[in-house]
């Protein structure tokens, strides 16, 4: 039985179909890039995996637990945790008490001292344990965005799901982010990533799904997507090095 299976999943906005019988899987461990134009459904289908949305179709299982049509705090126990597009932190409190709260609420359930020391844990994850004690509405964009997968990982995930959590980063950071998440895969975590930068696909990413108004087109080996003609020109732009 694979780790993560996704089995027709479909999903309904009225008359139009954002996610259209989409089925792969996922072997534990494994990372894989999730690509595709603009309304795709990529953020759809990751809505759908951690509950954010209900799947109109299809059924989730996550190492035999069905997810599909549960609650996102029950999807979140059961080992799944994602960041956002746009970063959501809450900027009133310390980078402790930000990542306490999914340590609380993750697949552990952790409290008090327990859930102080996987957030600082977390925080020296991502490299933020100096500013433990800062407020996150200090934080300048890159910190922030530390700070959202700090708050993912003290969620002690089985399955981590990135949306586009490299994209607005300078190259410094972007060399920064892309080996912070290559850690993540050595402690073992499956992670399945939405992604537009195809330098982080190719250094992350043995393998990659390519979706298009809602329908897998792809899923094959990075190098081999990445070179086809037919993919580049209909889902990445002229060139693969765009």
């Amino acid at each position: 039985m694979s780790f993560l299976s996704i089995d027709n999943a479909r999903k309904d906005f009225g008359g139009l179909r954002a996610v259209n019988d989409v089925s792969f899987t996922l072997e534990r461990g494994e990372i894989a890039g999730l690509l595709g134009p603009n309304g795709s459904g990529k953020t759809t289908l990751i809505n759908l995996i951690s509950g954010a949305l209900p799947a109109s179709g299809g059924q989730i299982t996550l190492d035999g637990v069905r997810l599909s049509g549960r609650r996102p705090d029950v999807i979140a126990r059961a080992g799944v945790a994602r960041t956002f597009q746009l970063v959501r932190i809450l900027p009133s409190l310390t980078l402790t008490e930000n990542v306490m709260i999914p340590a609380v609420f993750g697949a552990k359930a952790h409290w008090g001292a327990a859930a102080r020391a996987v957030a600082e844990q977390a925080l020296e994850t991502v490299g933020l344990s100096d500013r433990a004690g800062a407020t996150a509405g200090e934080l300048t964009y890159i910190d922030q965005k530390r700070l959202e997968l700090a708050r993912a990982v003290a969620a002690e995930p089985k399955l981590l799901l990135l949306d586009e959590w490299l994209a607005g980063l300078n190259p410094t950071e972007l060399t920064e982010g892309i080996e912070l998440v290559r850690s993540l895969t050595r402690s073992g975590i499956t992670i399945l990533m939405v992604e537009h930068i195809l330098d982080a696909v190719r250094a992350l990413c043995p393998r990659v799904l390519v979706m298009n108004s809602g329908k897998l087109i792809a899923d094959e080996e990075t190098g081999a997507a990445l070179s086809d003609p037919a993919v580049i020109a209909a889902y990445l732009g002229e060139s693969a090095d765009d």
